[in-house]
């Protein structure tokens, strides 16, 4: 199947007149204040997050972006309270992070960042802020405590999140692996596909649920970045580290259609008309179309990945969801990812019967 190449500005969805085969790309801002609640009961959806932030201008101080060189050509040095606060914000997202991750975002630089950052880090920990609980090889493994996430929120530098961890116990549990080619996902989609925008890092948000009560139904999303546009308010995504099987993670890509054509009836005890999509009445409320899910295949050699994705296309052949899939070295340069399923609502309506009498 041949890849799409990507637009400068595009729609997250694929656009109807589009037709298979055709290149574009894969990109466009979005922003992660999508509430990580569960149950539909309780799913809080992402608008009034969106609505706080509408028409507020970014300020440069929260935006994560790197420090600006001197005309002369000299590099400015990065305050240490800026390289702590920028710190802080980054775990917020992506949870978990090294050293070495949050220097290529936070100062642009390799070895001369990385002392700065590791200065931070050091100051955070004193402070009770952060801390480390493994090693990503001979790296250190960093997340929040709970006190550094009740420092941001108090600074109401990032949505309220309530339920999200800080990824300590996954970390000693021998995850941290999987949560830090996450945060290298982020890092390469931000770089590749944002053009670099380091401003829409704040946007994501890591292990986000969604669940339907009634039918037990209950994933997480790896990652989602919401940045409202014209027709979806988040993009989702799912990062197979090459720890699962290939069934797995079939399982895993359909369930989002499963979870898209699940449908409630109107009005708040079922009393009025017809039937609506559960996800756009309690979860993306703004979204015109069920959100384009991503999928990102690490871990790997690049051969045995591209196999990989094959075999992925071939396991959701026919599936009415918008899906793209890409491996994390051709994430890395740049290249076309792959469309393997399609948005179809009416698809899924005729898939997915009514919900039972009222």
């Amino acid at each position: 199947m041949p890849p799409f190449t990507p637009p400068a500005q595009p729609d997250p969805q694929p656009s109807p007149t589009w037709s298979r085969g055709a290149e574009h790309r894969a990109g466009g801002p979005e922003s992660s204040v999508v509430s990580s609640a569960v149950n539909d009961s309780n799913v809080v959806p992402i608008t009034a997050a969106h609505t706080a932030r509408k028409g507020s201008s970014r300020h440069a101080d929260a935006s994560l972006t790197s420090p600006e060189t001197p005309a002369k050509g000299k590099r400015s040095t990065p305050t240490a309270g800026k390289v702590r606060a920028d710190a802080l914000r980054l775990l917020g997202c992506v949870r978990i992070a090294t050293v070495r991750q949050m220097a290529s975002v936070i100062t642009g630089e390799e070895s001369d960042g990385r002392s700065y950052v590791r200065r931070a880090m050091k100051e955070l920990a004193e402070l009770g802020l952060a801390e480390t609980n493994g090693k990503d090889g001979k790296h250190q493994i960093w997340n929040l405590t709970v006190a550094g996430q009740k420092a941001l929120a108090d600074g109401n530098e990032l949505p309220p999140r309530p339920k999200a961890g800080t990824g300590a116990k996954a970390v000693r549990a021998g995850l941290g692996p999987h949560g830090l080619a996450v945060t290298d996902m982020i890092l390469a989609y931000t770089d590749t596909v944002l053009s670099g925008d380091r401003a829409c890092l704040t946007d994501w948000q890591v292990e986000v649920n969604h669940a339907i009560r009634q039918t037990g139904l209950s994933f997480n999303s790896d990652a989602v970045l919401a940045v409202p546009t014209q027709t979806s308010e988040v993009r989702l995504f799912e990062l197979d580290n090459g720890t699962m099987s290939q069934a797995r993670l079939a399982k895993e890509v359909w369930d989002y259609e499963r979870y898209a054509g699940h449908r409630v009836w109107e009005g708040a005890r079922g009393t009025i008309g017809g039937t609506y999509p559960f996800w756009q009445r309690h979860r993306y409320t703004r979204s015109e179309r069920f959100p384009l899910l991503y999928v990102v295949l690490a871990g790997k050699e690049e051969h045995l990945l591209d196999n990989r994705r094959r075999a992925l296309a071939a396991d959701v052949k026919g599936i009415a969801v918008a899906v793209w899939v890409n491996t994390m070295p051709r994430l890395r340069r740049g290249e076309p990812w792959y469309e393997i399923g399609v948005d179809d609502p009416d698809r899924r309506r005729r898939r997915y019967p009514e919900p039972a009498g009222r």
